[in-house]
C-alpha cells in the first residue's frame, strides 16, 4: 500500500505541476515502503519453508525467486518503455495497479507460518525500535560470519548502484552515437544474464560443497570483468564483459542470501537481513559519490577500473569467512554423487533450516 500511494503521488505531483521538493518527499515515502519489504519477505519465505519441513537448499529457492524477478524486470522494462512512449505517467499508473493486485493476492494467500508475531502499541514503539536495533547488532554485527558478509555487501554495494547507471552513457560513448534503443537492448541482456546466473546456481550446488567457494569465484569474476569494462576499447567488448559480471552476480547473490539465513535465528531474521540491506545501501551512497566524482574529473572508464579494483577487497573478507568452516558454509544435499558435506563431517543435517541459526544464537549468548 505504501509503494502504491508513493507511486500515485509521483503521478499527482507531475499532474499538478509540483516541483522537486514534493518528489523528494514522495521518494522518501516510497523508501519506507521498500523498507517494509527489505528482509520481511525473505524471512516470511524461510520461516514458512522451515515450518513445512523443507529440507532442500535455500540457494536454489532464492535463485529461482531471482529468476522470476529478473523475468519481471525484463517485461517491465520493455512494457514500461512502450507505455512511456504514449505518456510518461502510464508506466507509473500501471505499476500502481499491479501493486494493488499484489496487495489483494497477499491478503488472501500469504499467512505467517513458523513465526510468532509480537505486536506493539504506539506507546511501545520506541522500546520496540530499541529492541530491533539491539538485535541487529547482537545477531548481525557481533556475529563474525554475518559481519563478514555485511562487509562484502558494503564493498559490492559501493560499486553496484553506480555501475548500474554509469554503463548507459559509457556504452553510448563507446558506440559513438546517441542510439537510445541500444540502452534498452543492453538492459534486457543484463536481465537475461542475471537470470542465467541464477539458473547456474542449481547446477553448481550439485558439485560444489561449500558456499564460500561459489562466493569467492563469483566475486573474483565480478571484479576482473568490471576492470575489463573500464579498459575495453570497443562497445561489444564492454558489453560482453558487463554481461559476464552480471552473470557472476546472479550466481553469488542467492548463495549469500542462503548463508545469511542459515545463521540467523527465526525471531531476528527479518531484522538482520534488513540491517544487511542497510549496510549495502550505505556502501551504495559512498560509491555513487566517490565514483561519480572520479568519473566527472577523469572518465567513466576510470570509475569502472577503480570500482573493479575496490571489489577485489571483498576476496580476503570471504577467505576469512571460509576459514571459519561454519556448518552454514556446507551445502546440504549431494555433491558429485557423495553424501551431504554436513553428514560427511559429522555436522548436523539441515533437516530444519534453523539448525545453524540456533547454533549462532547459542554462540552469541555464550560470548555475552
Amino acid at each position: 500500500v505504501t509503494l502504491m500511494v508513493g507511486t500515485l503521488a509521483y503521478v499527482s505531483i507531475s499532474a499538478f505541476g509540483g516541483g522537486l521538493f514534493p518528489f523528494v518527499l514522495a521518494s522518501i515515502f516510497m523508501g519506507l515502503g521498500f523498507c517494509f519489504y527489505s528482509g520481511a519477505v525473505e524471512a516470511w519465505l524461510v520461516d514458512g519453508l522451515n515450518a513445512a519441513g523443507y529440507e532442500g537448499q535455500l540457494d536454489q529457492v532464492f535463485a529461482r525467486g531471482s529468476m522470476v524477478s529478473g523475468a519481471a524486470m525484463l517485461v517491465g522494462t520493455v512494457g514500461g518503455g512502450v507505455l512511456g512512449n504514449f505518456d510518461l505517467a502510464w508506466p507509473f499508473i500501471g505499476r500502481a495497479v499491479l501493486l494493488g493486485v499484489v496487495f489483494f493476492v497477499a491478503l488472501r494467500s500469504m499467512h505467517d507460518t513458523g513465526f510468532t508475531p509480537h505486536a506493539a502499541t504506539l506507546s511501545e514503539t520506541p522500546v520496540a525500535m530499541k529492541r530491533v536495533l539491539r538485535a541487529s547488532v547482537t545477531f548481525g554485527w557481533r556475529r563474525r560470519s554475518v559481519r563478514l558478509l555485511m562487509i562484502v555487501s558494503f564493498l559490492q554495494g559501493g560499486f553496484a548502484m553506480w555501475g548500474f547507471y554509469a554503463w548507459q552513457p559509457y556504452f553510448l560513448e563507446l558506440l559513438g552515437q546517441d542510439a537510445v534503443w541500444v540502452a534498452g537492448v543492453v538492459a534486457a541482456l543484463i536481465a537475461l544474464s542475471t537470470i542465467a546466473g541464477n539458473g547456474l546456481v542449481e547446477f553448481f550446488t550439485r558439485f560444489c560443497g561449500r558456499r564460500t567457494t561459489l562466493l569467492l569465484s563469483s566475486s573474483f569474476v565480478i571484479a576482473i570483468a568490471t576492470v575489463g569494462v573500464g579498459l575495453a576499447t570497443s562497445f561489444w567488448m564492454a558489453v560482453i564483459l558487463l554481461l559476464i559480471s552480471t552473470t557472476a552476480a546472479g550466481v553469488g547473490e542467492p548463495v549469500k542470501q542462503a548463508y545469511l539465513h542459515q545463521v540467523i535465528p527465526s525471531e531476528e531474521r527479518a531484522t538482520v537481513v534488513s540491517f544487511d540491506s542497510l549496510v549495502e545501501s550505505a556502501g551504495g551512497i559512498g560509491g555513487q559519490i566517490g565514483l561519480g566524482y572520479l568519473a566527472r574529473v577523469q572518465s567513466i572508464a576510470a570509475g569502472y577500473v577503480n570500482g573493479g579494483v575496490a571489489l577485489v577487497a571483498a576476496l580476503p573478507v570471504l577467505v576469512a569467512l571460509r576459514f571459519m568452516k561454519e556448518p552454514a558454509d556446507m551445502i546440504a544435499g549431494r555433491r558429485a554423487g557423495q553424501p551431504a558435506p554436513c553428514a560427511a563431517q559429522g555436522l548436523p543435517e539441515v533437516s530444519g533450516i534453523d539448525t545453524t541459526a540456533r547454533q549462532a544464537a547459542s554462540s552469541v549468548s555464550e560470548s555475552g
